[in-house]
This record gives structure tokens, C-alpha cells and sequence, in this order.
């Protein structure tokens, strides 16, 4: 049985949305050896619509001489979530319709292998309250930015146990959860 690995970038105040406010702060490479590390086992990339319609273009053209991540994201089956059919194409790729935690349940069960999940907010966000997030990776910038999407909506609660902890050189520190 596989399990979900999400793994966000957030700020101080708990923005998830757009990263891009990210780059100023560079990126250490110790913090791709921790990505790395968590990624060992991943066979499928689990994406909400949205999200994967931003990932696709962004990702599917890249090379590896572009940047050594992109094999993965391109050669990896993402499942997608969302009632909607995605407007990107992105192979390989399938589609698992509305979200239905019994569907989550049955592909971590079938997967030789984790599920890796990277922004998705109302995913994560469903995923969390069904118990079906074995981890979660949050990298916490140096910053608050005072508005934006936030990853925990007020009135939401979720009990977690710190798991692995590390603080890199540009300020940033990485927080891995598993559910409590």
C-alpha cells in the first residue's frame, strides 16, 4: 500500500497559493536532497484540476538539461482529481473524476508505490480530513505576505505529529507531518 506525500511552499502566515514569492529566497540545495528523499518511492503524482492545468505547461516541454526535476513530472502518471475534464494535456495522465476519498483509498491501496502531491489546496484540504495524508512537507519561507490562499482555513483543524525537522541557509525551514 502506497502512501501520500504532500509537500507545499508557505509562508509565515500560512500562504500557499502562487509560489512564486519563493524565488527571491533561492533555492538551497539541501532542500532538493530532503524533495529527493521524499520522492525515493513515488509512482504517481496526485494533482487537483487547477493545479494540474498550471503544472502542465510549465513542466511538460521541460528537458532535463532544463532542470533535473523535469523527468520526473513528465515520465510519472498523474492522477487527476476534478469534476471537470483538464483543458491541458499532459501524458501520462489519468483522470479520477470528483474527489471521493473511497477512490484516494483504493488507488494508495493498488499503487506499487507512494503518491506525491504538490499544491492542490481543496485536494490536500480533503485528503487531510479523511486521514489520508501519511505526510506532510511543508517549507516555511521566511515571510509573511499578508494575503493569498492559505493552505488551513479558518475553522479547520487537524492534529499532527512533527516527524523531521531541518532549517536550511536561506531561511527556510522544512516541516514534516504525520496525521496524529
Amino acid at each position: 500500500m502506497g502512501q501520500v506525500h504532500v509537500h507545499e511552499f508557505i509562508s509565515l502566515d500560512g500562504v500557499f497559493e502562487d509560489p512564486s514569492w519563493t524565488f527571491e529566497h533561492g533555492f538551497d540545495p539541501a532542500m532538493g536532497e530532503t524533495l529527493g528523499a521524499m520522492m525515493a518511492n513515488v509512482r504517481g503524482i496526485l494533482l487537483g484540476r487547477t493545479t494540474f492545468e498550471a503544472f502542465a505547461p510549465a513542466w511538460r516541454d521541460r528537458t532535463a538539461e532544463d532542470d533535473p526535476g523535469a523527468p520526473f513530472f513528465n515520465e510519472t502518471t498523474k492522477y487527476v482529481v476534478g469534476a471537470q475534464e483538464p483543458a491541458q494535456e499532459w501524458a501520462p495522465t489519468e483522470r479520477l473524476g470528483a474527489y471521493d476519498a473511497g477512490t484516494i483509498r483504493q488507488l494508495k491501496a493498488d499503487l506499487d508505490g507512494d503518491l506525491y502531491l504538490s499544491g492542490s489546496g481543496r485536494l490536500v484540504r480533503g485528503l487531510l480530513a479523511d486521514g489520508l495524508v501519511d505526510q506532510l512537507h511543508l517549507f516555511v519561507y521566511p515571510v509573511t505576505l499578508g494575503a493569498g490562499e492559505r493552505l488551513f482555513r479558518e475553522g479547520e483543524s487537524h492534529r499532527l505529529s512533527l516527524a523531521a525537522h531541518d532549517v536550511y541557509d536561506n531561511g527556510v525551514v522544512h516541516l514534516a507531518y504525520a496525521q496524529a
